[in-house]
């Protein structure tokens, strides 16, 4: 039966359609000139299309990019190719684990249709959903932690105390043992508590001044002697978020880049940027909207790399590599992030490790007084 019989509303355009897909779809000309791109694609690519309709593919890509010889193989061969895991690297753009779709226009064969899928944002996404399942398993042992072991531990650390100044001087290590054991204990139930769900106050919060308290806090202690550089975006808006919360994050990420560096010889640096870039867009629990990320932090240290047999479990709480770590910093740093309504997300390899942070911007309608 024919489709417009069964319908009582006329069938959309084919642009209507291009321009309601979430996928990145571009028509380039025999010159690699844009002739079209849907909004996903000027959201990919950060260019309006009247923007992109003047210049052409290897203005955006260098010319040596893959992109480019599957772009020829199609054209020679009137074949139709599907590659992943591409990465497209220039000035003016920067996408990872790019899937690429590409094909000859059936009715004109000199025009190229290319689709784009950024696969980062996807596993960002999926890594999201784990880190906040995992938060809510130690959020539950955390509950009970506070209720079953905070108090009996006060009274183990006050018997100790009152040991300590009444045994022998040989038994007095003990004492003083068993009072730092149970403080060391109590802390690690205090940093569990906050994988709970409590209500924060947010408001605007200026990125570039927690960057710059957590980097002279850095260099006059942990990172005194790594170099410390930054990249800023001075045009950037506010955060809508919680001062301290994200000072805890930034401040977890630059105190584990200068450990690395430290292990790797102490030779190294840490650089912090900011920018503003089309963002992943996610959907908000409970509303019927998506929120799109624009404000992108990033700590990059050139340390000796995460080993690859942990960057699947990264953020999973107790995973670490320090022999007297507890594994919850990144776990605990992911869950702030997730608060925010933000994805984070690393890349790592020998000598180069990037944290990305992706954050919400702060809406005048929607500013109310809270910390900055």
């Amino acid at each position: 039966m024919n489709l417009a019989l069964r319908s009582h509303r006329p069938i959309p355009d084919a642009a209507s359609l291009l321009a309601a897909l979430p996928v990145a779809c571009i028509l380039l000309d025999q010159n690699d000139r844009f002739c079209a791109a849907n909004p996903a694609a000027e959201e990919f690519f950060g260019l309006s299309f009247p923007h992109l309709r003047q210049i052409r593919l290897v203005d955006l890509i260098p010319q040596e990019n893959p992109i480019f010889d599957i772009l020829e193989h199609v054209r020679v061969n009137e074949v139709t190719i599907s590659e992943r895991g591409l990465s497209l690297e220039s000035p003016r753009l920067t996408r990872h684990d790019v899937a690429v779709h590409c094909a000859l226009l059936p009715e004109n064969p000199d025009f190229a249709v290319l689709t784009f899928q950024d696969g980062t944002a996807a596993r960002a996404l999926d890594r999201q959903v784990s880190f906040k399942n995992a938060a809510r398993s130690v959020a539950g042992m955390a509950s009970m932690l506070a209720h079953e072991v905070k108090n009996p531990l006060s009274g183990i650390r006050g018997a100790a105390q009152l040991l300590e100044n009444s045994v022998a001087p040989n038994d007095r290590e003990l004492a003083i043992l068993i009072r730092d054991e149970a403080d060391r204990i109590r802390a690690l139930v205090e940093r569990m508590e906050i994988f709970g769900d409590h209500p924060v106050e947010r408001g605007p919060v200026n990125i570039h001044r927690v960057l710059e308290h957590v980097r002279r806090l850095a260099l006059s202690g942990f990172a005194a002697h790594i170099k410390i550089s930054e990249s800023y975006d001075p045009s950037l808006p506010s955060v809508w978020g919680h001062r301290d919360q994200l000072i805890q994050v930034v401040l977890n990420l630059v105190k584990n880049a200068a450990e690395a560096i430290t292990e790797g010889g102490g030779e190294g640096e840490i650089t912090l940027f900011t920018a503003y870039q089309p963002g992943v867009r996610v959907a908000v629990p409970g509303q019927n909207k998506r929120v799109q990320l624009p404000l992108v932090v990033t700590v990059r240290d050139t340390g000796p790399g995460i080993p690859e047999a942990l960057r699947d479990t990264l953020f999973d709480p107790f995973i670490t590599t320090k022999a007297a770590g507890t594994g919850l910093g990144l776990a605990m740093a992911a869950k702030i992030i997730g608060d925010h309504g933000g994805l984070m997300e690393v890349e790592s390899s020998a000598g180069r490790t990037e944290f990305r942070l992706f954050l919400p911007v702060a809406q005048e309608d929607s500013a109310v007084p809270g910390p900055r």
